[in-house]
């Protein structure tokens, strides 16, 4: 069982490997809660927010070349409002409604033409694959993040791709940590 000296690590920005899970420095536990009733609260909310993430994941492979328009292809049709940052004739970039930093921009193909995640790339594919990678650069150009941005593509269920329309994010504005996820 653990201590209240040892759950006393949960204070800070530290890893409590002890208790079976990993605190960020950026997450504030309830104050009003008993030092291990916070621990188990934050790890029951980190495995919860995590299983949550997996589920839909698992729920968007298992439609995932179906042919049916993605919430993408409704961005792009404007049938669904997004705040654009860069835009030309064969892609889109607009802002995440759930950022993981501050600035995480998505990054679309207008013409999805098979590519619905990166491991389904064919040779054809290569012009688009080059494209979306300089648009990733204009956008941390506009939102002034080229000293140091992140681009992330999340391939199947593994990854939690949850849109199965390929797409970049660029994260950027803090400093990012090293391994990801």
């Amino acid at each position: 069982m653990a201590t209240a000296s040892s759950l006393s690590l949960l204070r800070g920005p530290l890893t409590v490997r002890a208790l079976g899970f990993v605190r960020a420095s950026n997450t504030r536990l309830p104050h009003s809660l008993p030092l291990f009733h916070r621990a188990i609260h934050y790890r029951r909310s980190y495995v919860s927010a995590a299983t949550d993430e997996e589920a839909s994941a698992r729920l968007a492979a298992a439609t995932a070349d179906t042919g049916a328009p993605t919430i993408f292809d409704k961005i792009i049709a404007k049938g669904i409002p997004s705040t654009i940052v860069y835009e030309d004739d064969e892609v889109l970039a607009f802002r995440d409604i759930n950022p993981q930093a501050p600035v995480h921009v998505l990054i679309i193909p207008k013409l999805r033409d098979g590519l619905t995640q990166l491991s389904k790339a064919e040779e054809r594919h290569t012009e688009i694959l080059g494209r979306l990678l300089y648009a990733a650069k204009i956008v941390a150009e506009k939102e002034g993040i080229l000293d140091g941005f992140r681009v992330v593509i999340n391939n199947g269920p593994q990854a939690c791709q949850s849109v199965y329309h390929l797409h970049l994010h660029v994260l950027g504005g803090r400093q990012m940590k090293w391994p990801p996820g």
